[in-house]
């Protein structure tokens, strides 16, 4: 499985991951190659059991329209599912994001938590474990809906001598391959985060970058974020717009203070040979106590969106940084685009996609 993962500020470390991209025509030889790989090898087992737990996901579809007009559907759920309409309407018609079948249906899930991500990076360096997926390649993170599966996972990675994270994970995307199905993990949100949620992966069925990781979830989380600004604007919701634009601001923020110890901790580890790893970690544990202390006394007084006290409990490890820094890298560049095209989100958005398309194409070219 493909996940994501933002800043968290109730208590979720992981909010928006996506499923695995499967492969759409398998005939001959193949099928049977395929069925031998999903029986017996480790990779094979997992994608089993995510397309085993997509499929239960997209029978339990209902479409949204239908239960908006229902007047048997919940209220509250109601008023959720009908601004889940709006803003995918307006992601369409003012972004011009593609959107296909997504968030067209709803499907009730009986768990509070979708998936549960696992994020690991070796101790004496700033580099993550990663994971290889069919069509997609690698990634730094690996989702699961087995729960004790995760765990161990996490546990047989400690004892490997890694930095680990576990986080929850209440959405996903297909990357527009399937109807993605609003899940009722995701409904539960306030609003301000299921708008920025819709647009988020909205945009990732607009635009994916292959094996640009952070490039992808970064611009998401800066489309998702001026998104929901622009969206709340364009309803003269004052409250909804101004806790948009706070969110906005610690995003950068944190992405700030994430960016900042990583170059610390890169500056401490050029200082000292591979082969010094015990130095290596005990030079990067002080540079994180320092973050800590900078995290508590000044970072954390300006956070207008985080609980009291996360400042002191949040883990500050190699996985921690690496994980958060793949979503909130450079958020500053994504927002002088966006200054540079006069506030157009829409404008913003193309200009970013054509220079991540060229730039692809120099580094094809170069190769």
């Amino acid at each position: 499985m493909i996940v994501h993962q933002t800043e968290p500020r109730h208590g979720i470390d992981f909010r928006r991951p996506r499923t695995w991209r499967a492969v759409r025509r398998i005939t001959g030889v193949t099928t049977a190659a395929l069925a031998l790989l999903l029986g017996v090898s480790p990779m094979g087992c997992y994608l089993s059991r995510a397309a085993f737990e997509e499929a239960r996901i997209l029978t339990r579809r209902q479409p949204i329209a239908r239960l908006v007009a229902d007047p048997a559907t919940e209220p509250a759920l109601r008023d959720k599912l009908a601004l889940v309409q709006d803003v995918r309407r307006f992601a369409i018609d003012s972004l011009h994001l593609k959107a296909g079948n997504s968030f067209t249906a709803y499907a009730g899930l009986d768990r509070d938590t979708l998936v549960l991500v696992v994020s690991a990076a070796y101790r004496d360096r700033l580099e993550p474990k990663t994971w290889w997926f069919p069509v997609v390649g690698r990634f730094p993170y690996k989702g699961f809906f087995d729960f004790p599966g995760a765990l161990r996972t996490a546990d047989a990675l400690r004892s490997d001598g890694f930095d680990v994270t576990v986080g929850a994970s209440s959405a996903f995307s297909t990357l527009g391959w399937f109807n993605d199905p609003l899940v009722s993990t995701t409904v539960k949100a306030d609003s301000v985060a299921l708008v920025n949620t819709v647009i988020h992966e909205l945009l990732h069925n607009t635009f994916f970058a292959k094996g640009q990781v952070s490039f992808n979830e970064s611009f998401a989380s800066f489309v998702g974020g001026r998104g929901a600004e622009q969206f709340f604007r364009a309803r003269g919701d004052t409250a909804s717009l101004r806790r948009a634009e706070v969110e906005w601001q610690d995003d950068r923020l944190m992405g700030a203070f994430w960016e900042r110890t990583a170059t610390e901790i890169d500056g401490v580890f050029s200082a000292l040979p591979d082969s010094a790893s015990a130095a290596r970690i005990a030079a990067r544990d002080t540079v994180y106590a320092r973050a800590r202390q900078r995290l508590v006394d000044s970072v954390g007084p300006q956070l207008r969106t985080y609980p009291d006290g996360w400042t002191r409990r949040v883990a500050l490890n190699n996985a921690v940084l690496l994980s958060r820094r793949v979503y909130a890298e450079r958020l500053d560049h994504f927002d002088s685009v966006y200054a540079a095209e006069g506030y157009n989100l829409r404008r913003a958005i193309q200009r970013i996609i054509a220079l991540q398309a060229a730039a692809q194409t120099a580094r094809d070219s170069s190769r």
